[in-house]
């Protein structure tokens, strides 16, 4: 009897995505654009986060944040309230976004001269793990209240990040976070993760991932 074929359809997914984010990553390089791609559960704070780095960036990077949610247009016209170009995509009950419809978003956004673009990709810690984007940074917000087991739990989220920012450091009075524990687990996953603590509702914290950030794109922007 002829042996039955198998086909690895997520397998195949993947490479063919893994593919075309590369070539998207290759042409924003060329164009002087450099992407985030901004991951984290949902209530993590990743709007307040990116509307506090905007006042920290103080204009030194022209940029525009892509939001996908599953359906509203709520944080895309929150972001656009505070002055940065913005638009807002539907997945339509996907859990992720690939390399396509991100390029689709970019294109919707029509920011030739941005900097830096940010996708603000949906709120979960398995999904968009899985996918890459095209970026060229990867950054995951944890918050205190999510507790410090998530590095262990969802550990493909923290291989995949070059930055962990740990959100709403204010409340660590009232919560039970052991901040040694979370960056030993993130640190086993990733050695190379970069940790930066703030609190996007009250400041602290933010000029320094501010910094770090603007040194970054203008990095590989340079290339």
């Amino acid at each position: 009897m002829e042996q039955i074929k198998i086909i690895a359809l997520k397998e195949s997914v993947l490479a063919d995505n893994n593919a075309d984010a590369q070539a998207l990553r290759e042409e924003l390089q060329s164009r002087g654009t450099c992407l985030l791609n901004l991951m984290s559960s949902p209530g993590s704070g990743k709007t307040t986060t990116l509307l506090a780095l905007n006042r920290a960036f103080d204009g030194r990077l022209r940029w525009g944040v892509m939001e996908a949610d599953i359906d509203s247009a709520v944080d895309a016209q929150t972001i656009q309230n505070a002055g940065i170009p913005a638009v807002q995509l539907h997945t339509g009950g996907m859990c992720h976004l690939d390399a396509d419809m991100t390029r689709q978003g970019i294109r919707a956004l029509d920011l030739d001269d941005a900097e830096l673009i940010v996708l603000e990709n949906i709120g979960n810690l398995v999904c968009p793990a899985e996918f890459d984007t095209g970026a060229a940074i990867n950054m995951t917000i944890l918050s205190v209240p999510e507790g410090d087991d998530k590095p262990a739990k969802y550990p493909l989220m923290y291989e995949t990040c070059d930055i962990l920012v740990v959100n709403k450091i204010d409340t660590l009075p009232v919560f039970d976070f052991d901040k040694a524990r979370m960056e030993r687990d993130a640190k086993e996953r990733n050695h190379e993760i970069e940790i930066f603590y703030i609190s996007a509702k009250t400041g602290e914290g933010v000029q320094a991932l501010a910094d770090a950030l603007v040194s970054k794109v203008k990095e590989w922007n340079a290339v």
